[in-house]
């Protein structure tokens, strides 16, 4: 039994990226010839994405992570003694 339920584990596992694949973006100009005159760019020309507020979030989030995990460990440490 425990054979089966991994062998069904690995076969799911291995048939996910085939089953939840995504779809192929749309043309960026409609499906028109970009010689014609009408050329846009992917993205509306703006290069790269703003990363810079979602930075400073997950810095916030992981020094508040690592302050709880020094907390907790520091409270551990002083009840044990």
């Amino acid at each position: 039994m425990k054979k089966l339920i991994i062998t069904s584990a690995i076969a799911i596992a291995l048939s996910l990226p085939f089953v939840l694949s995504a779809q192929e973006p749309p043309h960026p100009n409609g499906g028109e010839d970009p010689s014609t005159g009408g050329h846009t760019t992917v993205g509306g020309g703006t290069p790269g994405a703003p990363v810079g507020s979602g930075l400073v979030i997950l810095s916030i989030l992981a020094a508040a992570y690592g302050g709880k995990k020094v907390y907790q460990l520091h409270k551990d440490e002083k009840n044990n003694s």
